[in-house]
């Protein structure tokens, strides 16, 4: 008798253990599922972090916030149009010998860009900022430390980290800095969209982007490609990182073939004049 029991108690541990895998690995799937491309729904808005699904390639994807939504923030991912017009930009942390590579191919294309740029960037790569600027880019801000902005939550802290690196620009240009915002990792929250509209700033998200920001794992050119010429949309805004070797590689070529395709570069200019 003892041993029929504990032999029934082994089993059915068994088999909860493994029912218990199972919702485990059906829950993690589903997790990992929303931070892919999907096409379940997206709310209207939302705080966190920034994030698209991609319904068709060709076509803009859907942010986890509406344009409509972000617009009442002077915020963008897109432009609202079916014209072959795209805006580059390009988020710059740090320098590692990549950025005059991408200067060049943006100068032989006659392509504006943006740049966001963090403290440490402008402190130590000074020559590049002021190239740019010279050649007629955006210097925009990516704060000064690069934070977890949706974590601030007072204006005051949010005002600092912005204000830092203006001054900070401006020293090193003479110029006063644009008034473009992007988020550190595009994590936000809606007092922070409010916080960047208070201070006179347009705040830009994105609706093209792949993982281009791992130093030691590059995609190959092939990989890049795949991405971004297939999902390229009217009206979107890349999202590129200057510390990347496959971008500075690919660069002339990318440009190329998306004016193959029709498009046509355009400054973020556009998005903030006032409507």
């Amino acid at each position: 008798m003892n041993h029929t029991y504990r032999h029934t108690r082994l089993y059915c541990k068994r088999i909860a253990k493994i029912a218990s895998l199972f919702l485990f690995s059906f829950f993690l799937g589903h997790w990992l599922g929303c931070l892919t491309d999907s096409k379940a729904s997206v709310p209207a808005s939302a705080d966190g972090n920034w994030g698209l699904s991609f319904q068709q390639e060709g076509q803009p994807p859907v942010g986890n916030a509406t344009s409509d939504y972000l617009k009442q923030f002077n915020a963008h991912y897109a432009a609202d149009t079916q014209e072959k017009i795209l805006y580059l930009t390009f988020d710059a942390g740090y320098e590692n010998g990549n950025t005059a590579a991408i200067l060049d191919a943006l100068k032989k294309h006659n392509a504006p860009a943006a740049f966001f740029l963090v403290g440490n960037y402008l402190n130590t790569s000074p020559d590049l900022v002021k190239r740019m600027a010279a050649e007629g880019h955006i210097v925009g801000n990516h704060t000064f430390h690069h934070p977890d902005m949706s974590k601030i939550s007072t204006a005051e802290a949010f005002s600092k980290e912005l204000r830092s690196l203006e001054e900070l620009y401006q020293q090193v240009t003479g110029q006063p800095m644009p008034r473009y915002y992007r988020p550190p990792q595009g994590k936000y929250s809606e007092s922070n969209l409010q916080m960047a509209k208070d201070m006179g700033y347009h705040t830009f998200f994105w609706s093209l982007a792949y993982v281009d920001w791992y130093e030691d794992k590059q995609p190959t050119p092939e990989e890049a490609f795949q991405k971004l010429l297939g999902r390229i949309h009217p009206g979107a805004i890349v999202l590129l990182h200057s510390t990347s070797k496959t971008n500075a590689q690919i660069l002339d070529q990318l440009l190329t073939k998306w004016e193959e395709m029709g498009y046509q570069f355009h400054s973020l200019d556009e998005l903030a004049v006032e409507k």
